[in-house]
C-alpha cells in the first residue's frame, strides 16, 4: 500500500514528488513515456513569468508569484540554469498602452514586485531591435528563464533519491474506489495506494472519467509551435519580449534561452489531444509574422529546429487543482496551463498541502538531500577542467563539439538516478545535440556510448519515445557492434 501515487511525471507531478520526498511516506510516481518530461515540459516557453497576467485572487495568480520567488533558490540548489532577465509587454498603439496600465495595476494587486511603465523611447533604449512602432512597454524584472525538463529531470531524481519510487511505461487504465484508498490498474500491474494526485496533464479529463464516470472539465488541448535559432541570434533581445495578451494566451514571444538560443513562439491552435504535435506550415508562418511585428530583424534562416507543444487548456479559466467530487483520496492537478512551469514549484506545495488537510501525515525525514549537483564541463574554469579530467579521463574527450558535452558528462547522464534510454533523453540531460547541427555529428557517438553503458544492442536505442528506433538492420558484414 502506497501513501500517494502521483499519475504523471512532467514538471508538475515531478514537483509534487519532490516536495513529498521530504516526508515519511510510500510514494510511487506513473509515467505514461519512457522518460521524465515527455509532454508539455520538453515543449514549452522556457519562461518563468513575473504573474501580472492572472486574474487577481485565482490560484494561477497566488501559484504563480510564489513559483515565480522561489524559483531562483530551487534552481541553484538542483544545478538547474536560471537566468532573471525580464520581460516586456509591449504596446503599439494607445489601447494597448491602457492595456499595460491595467497589467501594471493588476500585478501590483498580485504582489508582483518591481513593476515599471516605460514609455517608447525608454523601452527602445533598453531592446534596440524592438520595432519602432512600440510606444510603450509594462517591465517585470523579476520575470527569468529556464530550463523547463532540467527543472522536471532534477526534482524528479531527488525524490528517487530520497525514495520516491518511480515507474516508466506506466499508462493508467481504471481507478477503483475502495473507500480509505484506490485501487489503480496500470499497464505495469496493480497498485493500492491511499491517496491519488492527478498529475497526467493533457490526459488529465481521462482519469477524471476513469474515477468519476464522466469527466469534471472539458479539455481544449492547444498546440503551440516553436522556432529555435542559432546562438548567433541570441542576443538579439536580452529580455523576453510579450506582446498585450488575447484570450488564447501570452501570444508570440521572442526570447533569449537559458543555453545562448533565441527562441520565437508559439501559435495557438486547438487540437484533438495531447499527441497533435506536428509543425504545420500555417502555424509557423503566423509565427514568422506576429514576432516580426515586435522585433523585425529576427532572422529565421538562422532557424536550427521547429517543434510544437500541446497547453492542457480546459474549459476552466484557472488551474484545477481540487480533490474529486465524491472521492476525497483522488486529488485533481489539471488544467496546469501558462503560468504552469512558473508556479510548478508551488503548486508542488499546495497540492502537498490539500493532502495534509485531507488526512495524510507529513512527517519530516531527518536524513532528507534537496540538493543535486551536476558538472558542466564548458562551465569549469581550466583548472577545474583538468581536476576533473585527472579524476576521469572520459570528461576530456569531447563528443559534441557544437555544445562541447564530454564523454563523461554523458555517461554521468546514463547512470543517474532515472538512467535515459534515447539520444534525446541524453539530450535533455547532459546538453549533447542542442547545437547547430542538431545531433547530426555527435548524435551516432552518443548511441554508442549509450548501448554500450546500458549493456544493450545498438539496435534498441530510440531517437525519443516508444518505437523511434534509429537503426534497423545491420547492412555491411561482419561482428554487430
Amino acid at each position: 500500500m502506497y501513501d500517494v501515487t502521483i499519475i504523471g511525471c512532467g514538471v508538475i507531478g515531478a514537483s509534487l514528488a519532490y516536495t513529498l520526498s521530504q516526508y515519511q511516506l510510500r510514494v510511487l510516481v506513473l509515467e505514461r513515456e519512457n522518460d521524465v518530461a515527455m509532454g508539455t515540459t520538453k515543449a514549452n516557453s522556457a519562461v518563468v513569468h513575473a504573474g501580472y497576467d492572472p486574474a487577481n485572487g485565482t490560484l494561477m495568480a497566488t501559484l504563480n508569484v510564489r513559483g515565480s520567488a522561489i524559483m531562483e533558490q530551487l534552481c541553484q540548489s538542483l544545478s538547474v540554469k536560471y537566468k532573471r532577465i525580464g520581460s516586456f509587454v509591449v504596446a503599439f498603439n494607445e489601447e494597448e498602452r491602457a492595456q499595460l496600465e491595467r497589467l501594471y495595476e493588476n500585478g501590483k494587486r498580485n504582489g508582483v514586485p518591481d513593476l515599471q511603465l516605460l514609455d517608447g523611447a525608454a523601452a527602445h533604449e533598453m531592446e534596440p531591435n524592438l520595432s519602432e512602432n512600440v510606444c510603450a512597454a509594462l517591465y517585470a524584472p523579476s520575470a527569468a528563464i529556464i530550463d523547463p525538463w532540467g527543472l522536471c529531470i532534477a526534482e524528479a531524481e531527488v525524490a528517487v533519491r530520497n525514495g520516491v519510487e518511480l515507474r516508466l511505461r506506466s499508462t493508467v487504465t481504471g481507478l477503483e474506489d475502495r473507500g480509505d484508498s484506490i485501487l489503480l490498474h496500470t499497464t505495469s500491474g496493480d497498485c493500492e495506494s491511499r491517496f491519488v494526485v492527478n498529475c497526467a496533464g493533457g490526459w488529465g479529463h481521462e482519469i477524471s472519467a476513469m474515477a468519476s464516470g464522466a469527466a469534471e472539465w472539458e479539455a481544449h488541448p492547444s498546440r503551440g509551435e516553436y522556432y529555435l535559432l542559432d546562438k548567433s541570434s541570441g542576443d538579439m533581445v536580452h529580455r523576453v519580449i510579450f506582446q498585450c495578451p488575447t484570450a488564447a494566451g501570452k501570444g508570440v514571444l521572442v526570447a533569449p534561452t537559458v543555453h545562448g538560443n533565441l527562441i520565437v513562439g508559439p501559435s495557438a491552435q486547438e487540437v484533438e489531444g495531447p499527441l497533435s504535435r506536428e509543425n504545420t506550415r500555417s502555424g509557423m508562418d503566423s509565427v514568422v509574422e506576429a514576432s516580426r511585428k515586435s522585433v523585425p530583424g529576427v532572422d529565421f534562416r538562422q532557424s536550427i529546429r521547429n517543434f510544437a507543444g500541446v497547453r492542457a487548456n480546459t474549459s476552466e479559466a484557472d488551474f484545477i487543482i481540487r480533490p474529486a467530487k465524491g472521492i476525497p483520496h483522488l486529488l485533481h492537478v489539471a488544467g496546469i496551463k501558462s503560468p504552469g512551469l512558473s508556479a510548478a514549484p508551488a503548486i508542488g506545495e499546495y497540492a502537498a498541502e490539500l493532502l495534509e488537510k485531507s488526512g495524510l501525515a507529513l512527517e519530516k525525514k531527518a536524513d532528507w538531500n534537496g540538493k543535486r549537483e551536476q558538472i558542466r564541463f564548458k562551465d569549469l574554469s581550466d583548472a577545474e577542467k583538468a581536476a576533473v579530467i585527472a579524476k576521469d579521463a572520459r570528461y576530456g574527450r569531447v563528443i559534441c563539439r557544437c555544445e562541447t558535452i564530454t564523454e563523461g558528462e554523458i555517461v554521468a547522464a546514463i547512470h543517474s538516478p532515472i538512467p535515459p534510454c534515447s539520444i534525446d533523453g541524453i539530450k535533455r540531460r547532459a546538453g549533447s545535440g542542442m547545437g547547430r547541427c542538431q545531433g547530426g555529428f555527435c548524435g551516432p557517438r552518443v548511441l554508442d556510448i549509450l548501448a554500450r553503458e546500458l549493456g544493450c544492442d545498438p539496435l534498441e536505442i530510440r531517437q525519443d519515445g516508444e518505437g523511434t528506433y534509429i537503426l534497423t538492420g545491420v547492412t555491411k558484414g561482419g561482428e554487430q557492434a
